[in-house]
């Protein structure tokens, strides 16, 4: 499967250096991206990251402006001109920018959070509060489909 899954907490080391789940770089190598694609967030303080996954649904997001549109200038500028391409050493760690740990609110650690197509990194205090945000939501959104649980089943 090439999809970025879960989330794991890990420590930078003293040059700053992260080491990218081995999942994560299983689905990279799956997608065929040689290394990582990284801009900040659009609209969360984190990180967005993937490979040839998050590349195309850039462009798709792209082919729905006119090239010439200031709606295609901003989400180009925002998406590509924004962004950095990492190395992936052979040791499976990259090295964040100071400019992306900044936008990103990250010192001495990071939680890489799997969305589907791309992945984020997130400060962990930010990413626990924002977990908390999203399942509150889920559930509200349930409670409007008028969905329940399977019978015996725990709500979490």
């Amino acid at each position: 499967m090439d999809r970025f899954l879960s989330h794991v907490t890990m420590r930078l080391d003293a040059k700053g250096r992260v080491s990218v789940p081995a999942s994560f770089r299983a689905a990279l190598a799956r997608d065929g991206y040689e290394g990582l694609y990284v801009h900040p967030s659009l609209d969360r303080p984190a990180l967005d990251a993937g490979g040839n996954g998050l590349i195309r649904e850039i462009e798709t997001l792209l082919s729905r402006y006119d090239s010439f549109s200031e709606a295609w200038e901003v989400f180009s500028t925002a998406l590509h001109g924004d962004s950095e391409q990492l190395k992936i050493d052979g040791e499976g760690r990259v090295q964040l920018s100071e400019r992306l740990k900044e936008r990103a609110f990250i010192r001495d650690e990071t939680t890489f959070v799997g969305l589907g197509h791309k992945f984020q990194f997130w400060e962990p205090q930010r990413f626990a509060a924002h977990r908390a945000e999203a399942t509150e939501k889920v559930r509200a959104y349930r409670r409007e489909l008028g969905s329940r649980p399977p019978s015996g089943a725990r709500d979490s």
